[in-house]
């Protein structure tokens, strides 16, 4: 079967968007240091920025990965040009997402091919995404698809009690 990529319907984001929130919110509070409730009203305010209009948003590719009539996770990818964007050359990935029971199953791979088709189909010359740096298997992934590091942040936790 083959995996296909659907345009997102505003229900199915209702249904995914608390839990993008607040697994966003939880990596700010355990990487960058937010508390959690400033680390989730930030992910909250950042979703309503750049999802306006829902899975209606037009600068947002939101899509619904699928075998068949089986959901097997999604993608959400914004367009150069939309809020928040630095680069009006290079869409964003937000999130890619595939269901626990269907990892480990090349279907991440394959959304990304299939969305770097659908941005190359609209005249978008570049894909970028961000990859928290204790993920090794999505960093594995992106450097196997050519993505490459563009920019590199690091921290260091201090003790207060020195």
């Amino acid at each position: 079967m083959t995996l296909t990529l659907t345009p997102m319907t505003e229900q199915e984001l209702a249904r995914l968007r608390e839990p993008l929130e607040r697994a966003y919110a939880e990596e700010l509070a355990e990487h960058r240091g937010f508390t959690p409730q400033a680390a989730l009203e930030h992910s909250a305010r950042q979703l309503r920025e750049l999802l306006p209009a829902g899975a209606a948003t037009g600068t947002a590719l939101l899509r619904m990965a699928r075998l068949g009539d089986t959901e097997v996770g999604w993608i959400w990818v914004t367009l150069p040009g939309s809020p928040g964007a630095s680069d009006t050359r290079r869409a964003w990935i937000h999130n890619i997402e595939v269901d626990p029971a269907h990892r480990g199953r090349g279907h991440a791979r394959r959304m990304i091919q299939l969305m770097e088709g659908e941005l190359a189909r609209l005249g978008v010359p570049e894909l970028g995404l961000n990859v928290f740096g204790t993920n090794t298997v999505a960093i594995g992934l992106y450097r196997s698809l050519g993505f490459e590091v563009t920019a590199q942040q690091m921290a260091k936790r201090i003790d207060p009690a020195g």
